[in-house]
């Protein structure tokens, strides 16, 4: 491709408060429309806003995380603009002394390490919800995410593909859950993403900017950057002009389509918030927020390898959810060998987890539970089939594997005396097999063993099993010759 891409992300993370911004207005998520409003987040007249102080906090740790400078002095401003879901008319948010600027965040892309930089963290308190019904000329509005509380992270233009915007979002979101401020739910709008995407030619200037809205999803993230850079490619080979503009992700289409035209700074006629005085951030503030910062995915990915011997790849997945970390580390120390137990956890319980739509950190399996289950296996006591179903019964029940063992007399049968008998009738029911099997036909013998297996109901140790039928086969065979 002529064209290199340059991306940057823009992320709106609500914090996990269990107050709005401003004002002590609940931000339980589902309540009925407009039953978590007061003045101060409807902005009538004569109302002041007062700082959610545990958010402000939840934003120090954030800025302390992506390594960010935070202000010495932060103030909030008024972003004006009009649209049905903003009752004031503008948004209480930070224009020229933000939270925090100058951070970073590594990811690894194809085992390399890339900096990317961060711009800038702000405050900001957010908007409403329109609902559109299509069987009705109207909308209604729901005030009740007026005024929750906003962090946006805004990167610099370093990301270069679509597959390096998802390396990002996947680590951001890693680090967010490890600090505990926010769900990142994205389906709940805890996490929203817009992007800023412009084509050039390798070495020339930054092309024209283009914006787009309206990503639900890391997937939809990729998927609207692979569009929009084939959009915009075509247009430049036939000679057009990029328009700055705001896009939104048309999932259904799996297209970008135009919104608005892209504003500018003097557009939202910034000023600073009147009824809001510019806020110290005191040194021990920072340092009482600095001690409360725990190890964060990268740290942990390092101590994995370095503890355990386990590879960057199984590092990289057990550390981008918090609740997978846990889960290891808290096995090993009831004794479970790491890489089968990393295995199983990215396997199996990924597994179990993607087919229901799951996300690890609603996971209630407990460490310990591992650890039996992995221990039954060692012992002989399962087989690696019956494992398998017995995990899924233990994470639907909620109960301890062992103790499913017990009730079901889920036990393997490695007595000889039994694998003979079940091979020997085996062997006699299916005589078309057998002679396949003496003929050489391979895969005679994984019939058989699949017939011995079903008669004892998955109990049969497979590898047991396929010795015994294989020596007594062989046996019946010199006996032919």
């Amino acid at each position: 491709m002529q064209y290199e891409s340059v991306i940057g992300l823009e992320v709106h993370l609500q914090l996990n408060t269990d107050s709005k911004l401003f004002c002590g207005c609940s931000t339980t998520f589902g309540a009925a429309p407009n039953h978590q409003t007061c003045p101060v987040c409807l902005g009538l007249p004569g109302v002041l806003p007062v700082l959610n102080h545990r958010a402000f906090e939840w934003g120090i740790k954030a800025a302390l995380a992506f390594d960010c400078r935070l202000a010495q002095v932060m103030k909030f401003d008024r972003k004006q603009y009009f649209y049905p879901d903003l009752p004031k008319n503008y948004q209480i948010s930070q224009y020229d002394q933000p939270l925090a600027q100058h951070g970073h965040l590594d990811i690894t892309i194809e085992g390399a390490s890339r900096r990317i930089r961060i711009t800038r963290i702000h405050m900001e308190e957010d908007a409403g919800k329109l609902l559109h019904d299509p069987q009705a000329p109207w909308s209604y509005v729901d005030f009740n995410r007026t005024g929750i509380p906003l962090l946006e992270i805004v990167s610099e233009p370093d990301l270069r593909s679509p597959d390096e915007a998802s390396a990002y979002l996947l680590e951001l979101k890693a680090v967010l859950e490890y600090l505990d401020v926010s769900t990142c739910d994205m389906e709940n709008g805890s996490l929203r993403c817009d992007t800023n995407i412009s084509l050039r030619k390798r070495g020339e200037a930054l092309g024209v900017k283009v914006e787009i809205k309206n990503l639900n999803s890391f997937k939809a993230v990729k998927a609207a950057l692979v569009y929009e850079i084939a959009r915009q490619a075509k247009r430049l080979d036939a000679g057009e002009r990029i328009a700055q503009e705001t896009r939104l992700w048309n999932a259904k289409a799996e297209q970008t389509e135009t919104m608005r035209s892209k504003e500018a700074a003097s557009d939202y006629r910034y000023f600073p918030e009147p009824d809001l005085v510019p806020f110290t951030i005191q040194p021990r503030l920072r340092e009482a927020v600095a001690a409360q910062l725990p190890p964060l995915p990268a740290q942990r990915r390092v101590r994995l390898m370095d503890a355990y011997g386990l590879s960057a790849y199984d590092a990289q997945v057990l550390t981008q959810h918090r609740r997978l970390a846990e889960l290891f580390e808290g096995a090993i120390a009831q004794g479970a060998k790491p890489k089968p137990l990393a295995n199983w956890i990215m396997g199996e319980l990924l597994a179990y987890l993607n087919a229901r739509g799951q996300e690890p950190s609603g996971v209630t399996l407990r460490p310990e539970w591992l650890v039996h289950l992995l221990e039954a296996i060692d012992a002989g006591t399962i087989s690696g089939k019956m494992a398998k179903e017995l995990f899924v019964e233990s994470l639907e029940r909620q109960v301890d594997p062992a103790q499913v063992i017990r009730e079901n007399n889920l036990r393997q049968i490695v007595d000889h005396g039994q694998l003979d008998r079940l091979a020997e009738e085996v062997i006699a029911g299916f005589q078309k097999s057998v002679e396949d099997y003496r003929k050489g036909k391979a895969n005679a013998l994984m019939f058989l063993v699949g017939k011995c297996m079903e008669r004892s109901n998955g109990k049969a140790n497979p590898t047991q099993m396929a010795d015994v039928l294989k020596r007594k086969l062989n046996q019946g065979k010199e006996a032919v010759t």
